[in-house]
């Protein structure tokens, strides 16, 4: 595989990042990344846990040119750290803030900045170098590690731009970490590779999000989640102009996706894929529920696996989602989405997804979050029951039941159904599957264990 350049930007003074409202050139950042090479530690392996996102990308590159690998894990719990640490005993981690440090060795990002070199040169990286590797849950709790190369990561987030028309004069916000691999790909490594300029703040709250999109000039994208998109609109106050909508993590309801183009003035385009595969498709949720796979990247039926190969895929990989082939029954570039096997929902010989069921409860007037929670492995009863969280403070819990009786097949219907002021999500838009966990063990308790639902 032939060498490719770190970045796609041609000019050294050329916009690269936002700080703020404060532009970052070109030769400023190849500057900082060979500063920080020069700095780093002798490990091997890097924990990046930058919270500014210039600053996780200025890491990133310099671990990058010194061959060095980024762990990505889901999350940075103690735990999971010392996975980390087991899985690569060279591991230390890059902090730009004294209480971001995991228990590990630690590089303080510098506050000083180097002087601009008189030439900077853009670094060619062998397409074949390991840059990082993403993990995914493994059956006996023990993460399993996904090589993630400099050549397939560089040609998906260039198909992913050519898809979404986005190059030199766009700039990039994103409400999700970089860390993630949806935020990697989509707010990291496609600015750098499509010659676009990212924002370096990770904005949360509503104001915040609006403030950081005015402070960027136009055409200017907004990445981000089906959570953080719902909380937004749930303000009634006017949305800065954006000029692209970008959603992932979860699927998004076509009711929620034709409101934020109305309400931003922005197409809305949804990204589909998971941490072995990256990003392989996309749609136009507002007009169509179908998915187009990205260019060349195609998915192919063997019997009862789906499978998804080409493009910047270098071997097949096997799909976890229930899709439906619209083009074709053995292989197609187009289909439908209709949720994860890990999610069906079997009751008393019905079927369902949680994808569905949480779509129904959102589209419900006046409920602002919910979430349905499959019955835990091993649980008392006979017949596992669903339980629902929802955050809905105009309803009553049988207000609430009616309409979803209209919905959904009562086999369904959540017992216990348990209203919250809020749901404890990820910077994602994700719950953390410790409260999951911890919920349903406490849900599990016998009455005389003090636990009445």
């Amino acid at each position: 595989m032939p060498s490719l350049p770190l970045m796609a930007h041609r000019h050294s003074d050329a916009v690269m990042a936002w700080c703020g409202s404060v532009p970052v050139s070109v030769g400023q950042f190849l500057a900082e990344v060979e500063d920080i090479a020069r700095q780093l530690p002798s490990g091997q392996h890097v924990l990046n846990l930058c919270d500014d996102r210039y600053r996780f990308t200025v890491a990133l590159a310099a671990c990058i040119v010194s061959g060095r690998v980024s762990l990505l894990p889901s999350t940075h719990t103690p735990e999971m750290v010392r996975q980390m640490q087991r899985i690569a005993p060279d591991v230390f981690c890059i902090v730009d803030k004294d209480s971001g440090g995991a228990d590990l060795p630690t590089f303080r990002y510098p506050e000083s900045m180097p002087s601009l070199a008189a030439n900077p040169v853009v670094p060619d990286i062998d397409g074949e170098q390991v840059i990082a590797e993403v993990f995914t849950s493994g059956s006996g709790g023990v993460p399993v590690p996904h090589v993630k190369r400099w050549g397939s990561l560089v040609r998906n987030v260039r198909a992913e731009a050519e898809r979404l028309g986005i190059g030199a004069s766009h700039a990039v916000l994103g409400t999700v970490p970089p860390q993630h691999m949806y935020g990697l790909e989509s707010t990291v490594l496609m600015p750098l590779q499509s010659g676009a300029a990212l924002h370096a703040g990770r904005p949360f709250y509503p104001a915040d999000i609006c403030a950081a999109l005015e402070d960027l000039p136009r055409p200017r994208v907004l990445v981000t989640t089906p959570y953080h998109l719902r909380v937004l609109l749930a303000d009634p106050a006017v949305l800065p102009a954006a000029d692209q909508l970008l959603s992932a993590t979860a699927p998004l309801s076509q009711d929620l996706a034709r409101d934020a183009e109305a309400r931003f003035g922005a197409v809305l385009h949804e990204i589909y894929g998971c941490t072995e595969t990256g990003q392989i498709a996309s749609r136009h949720t507002a007009v169509s529920a179908e998915w187009q796979t990205l260019p060349d990247v195609r998915v192919r039926r063997d019997r009862q696996t789906l499978w998804a190969e080409g493009g910047h895929i270098d071997n097949p990989i096997q799909l976890a989602d229930v899709i439906e082939l619209t083009g074709s029954d053995v292989e197609s570039t187009t289909f439908l989405l209709h949720g994860r096997h890990a999610d069906l929902v079997n009751i008393a010989g019905k079927r369902t997804s949680l994808a569905y069921l949480n779509h129904q409860l959102n589209a419900i007037p006046g409920v602002m979050d919910g979430v349905f929670l499959l019955p835990r492995e091993g649980g008392p009863e006979p017949v596992g029951r669903l339980t629902a969280l929802v955050v809905a403070p105009g309803l009553t819990p049988a207000a609430l039941v009616r309409a979803l009786r209209e919905r959904i097949d009562p086999v369904f219907l959540p017992r216990p159904l348990l209203f919250v002021d809020a749901l404890p999500r990820n910077a994602t838009g994700k719950l953390p599957s410790q409260f999951v966990q911890d919920l349903q063990a406490t849900l599990q308790k016998p009455p005389h264990a003090g636990m009445s639902t």
